[in-house]
């Protein structure tokens, strides 16, 4: 398919199963939700040069809670693919379910016709068809494959580890996977309506005159001029999730043992559709070695903050109890993934209560190192009662915005000084009285292969009316058919500054490529990811070599921010114009 015949493609299959497509409709599972067949919990184990995914409507039960589901192979997570750096991997999707569907290599590098974005890449894969992937793996490490549909948070997702070519720079005994993800009984189409309605509709921590939140009554009066609540962290909270480890709820009593004094490395996934996780083992360090995939120099660490998509390996050490609990705790604290690593069989360790929620600040609203009354503490103040708001709603300032972000209703917020908060970490997490990982603690454990200075600067937008429920890049909701892609020529190197106009978090992602960080490290030992969280009010940069010909997506990783319009098409050209 030719690069410039990429909008009669979207065109084509935007409109039906692709990537942003509702129907209003109730889909087919949902009405045979009940009958369908009981999802295993957990991931079997695939490995070969050539392997069969089978995609299937299904019904998933955890805890009190019960609804329908989507199984790859008949789990849920599907299979944990094991494959080779080096190999050549082929890999046939059946699709058995009543709904399109398709897979993204998450992380991975292949030809961009292999990528798996219906309405982009490929046309969706529709009930009773087969689809077949085939590309070398180049690459080792941790990565994961999903869906690119709304069967994603009904658990169409399954890790991936890649064996290196030569042996990894750490060395350990026993490896766990651990895929984080979020499960609710209400279908994706019935959420996107019900966060349309009112975007708070699964806040159960709103703020009230009675509350026991630390605002002042004037607090309080300005966070309600602004029509904005300071508990509003996630989109769809515990009132609608269970949080799972491994496809287990935290009662079904996950267990992973372990020797005393064996180094394990537990490769961390988080596979959800919107929930960023706060993961630690109480009363065990952590060394964190790798980050998507990629080798760091090894930091210790008792808690990091994972947005949607991310990975992080970590190594530890259980010694001196018989077992210690993992918890990767929601971000606005409204409930957990439990596991249990146990030294003898049925051990098990206190897990802690849920801590309290956290609340934005000054920072979260971009107005990073201000007030009115002078200086501000880098992570936002908690007292706001200098600020009047009434009289002076500069949050809506468009007037230094760049000529390319469209002004209009899709835009409630403007950061006024969005300041690099690489060195945050995450919501919640910079008030404790443990060490936390930030992003300016990862450097690269090898040197970077390309070490030019970049040519330009592109900075984008992250831009949305929460009110609304409307999100988007530059103030513009994905169109296939009138969109013109971001567009890099092929090898160029380009620094990207992402400015967060909005109060949330977002992880970014860039399919087909990785990037570096620009976060302090030496300019030749970057860090490699391919997603990054932006945090609110904040900016974040990173170096690319568009190294990768094709069309690839770029987007927000919170899956109704994607489907909303927080999309965006990045196109590579070859030198010569053509495809390769």
């Amino acid at each position: 398919m030719s690069l410039i015949d990429r909008r009669k493609f979207l065109s084509y299959t935007a409109g039906s199963a692709g990537l942003l497509g509702l129907s209003g409709a109730m889909p087919a599972w949902a009405r045979a939700a009940s009958d369908g067949t009981l999802a295993r919990k957990g991931s079997d184990v695939l490995s070969g040069d050539h392997l069969t995914l089978t995609v299937e409507d299904a019904h998933f039960v955890t805890g009190t809670r019960n609804g329908p589901a989507v199984t790859v192979n008949g789990t849920l997570p599907g299979p944990l693919l094991r494959l080779k750096e080096g190999q050549d991997l082929t890999v046939d999707l059946v699709n058995n379910a009543s709904e399109g569907t398709s897979i993204h290599w998450h992380g991975m590098l292949v030809p961009f016709l292999m990528d798996g974005v219906p309405g982009v890449t490929m046309a969706a894969v529709e009930p009773g068809e087969t689809f077949r992937y085939q590309f070398p793996i180049r690459q080792s490490g941790t990565y994961w494959w999903h869906a690119h549909t709304l069967q994603e948070p009904m658990g169409h997702y399954g890790p991936i580890v890649i064996d290196p070519a030569e042996p990894d720079p750490f060395d350990y005994d026993r490896e766990y996977v651990l895929m984080l993800t979020d499960w609710s009984p209400i279908s994706p189409h019935e959420i996107i309506r019900r966060l349309k309605v009112g975007e708070g509709y699964f806040n159960y921590q709103q703020t009230s005159w009675t509350d026991d939140y630390p605002l002042s009554g004037k607090d309080r009066r300005m966070w309600a001029r602004m029509r904005m609540m300071p508990t509003d962290i996630s989109d769809v909270t515990g009132s609608a999730y269970t949080y799972l480890i491994n496809g287990h709820g935290p009662a079904d009593g996950l267990e992973l043992a372990y020797n005393p004094g064996e180094r394990i490395r537990l490769r961390i996934i988080n596979g959800s559709a919107m929930t960023f996780f706060n993961v630690r083992i109480p009363g065990l360090p952590m060394t964190v070695v790798q980050a998507d995939g990629q080798n760091v120099q090894p930091v210790e660490t008792d808690e990091f903050q994972m947005g949607v998509a991310e990975t992080y390996d970590v190594i530890v050490q259980p010694q001196g109890s018989d077992a210690f609990a993992f918890v990767a705790e929601a971000v606005d604290r409204s409930g957990m993934g439990v596991a249990m690593l146990s030294g003898r069989a049925g051990a098990k360790a206190t897990v802690p209560a849920l801590r309290d929620p956290p609340l934005l600040t000054m920072t979260d609203m971009g107005m990073g190192a201000m007030s009115k009354g002078g200086m501000d503490h880098a992570h936002g103040s908690r007292d706001m009662a200098g600020m009047d708001m009434a009289d002076d709603m500069k949050m809506r300032d468009t007037s230094k915005l760049p000529p390319d972000v469209k002004v209009g209703p899709g835009l409630d917020m403007v950061a006024m000084n969005p300041i690099d908060r690489m060195d945050y970490p995450g919501l919640g997490l910079d008030s404790v009285d443990h060490r936390v990982l930030t992003y300016k603690q990862l450097v690269s454990a090898e040197p970077n292969r390309d070490n030019r200075r970049p040519s330009r600067l592109k900075e984008i937008h992250l831009t949305g009316n929460m009110e609304r429920y409307m999100w988007s890049f530059d103030g513009k909701k994905f169109s296939a058919v009138t969109d013109d892609p971001i567009r890099f020529a092929y090898n160029e190197r380009v620094r990207v500054k992402l400015v967060n106009d909005t109060m949330m978090a977002h992880p970014i992602h860039l399919h087909g490529h990785f990037f570096e960080l620009v976060n302090g490290a030496p300019p030749n030992h970057q860090p490699l990811k391919h997603t990054v969280i932006v945090q609110p009010g904040g900016s974040a940069q990173f170096d690319l070599t568009a190294d990768a010909p094709g069309d690839w997506a770029f987007h927000c990783h919170l899956i109704y921010h994607m489907h909303t319009g927080m999309f965006q098409v990045v196109t590579v050209r070859p030198l010569d114009g053509g495809d390769k």
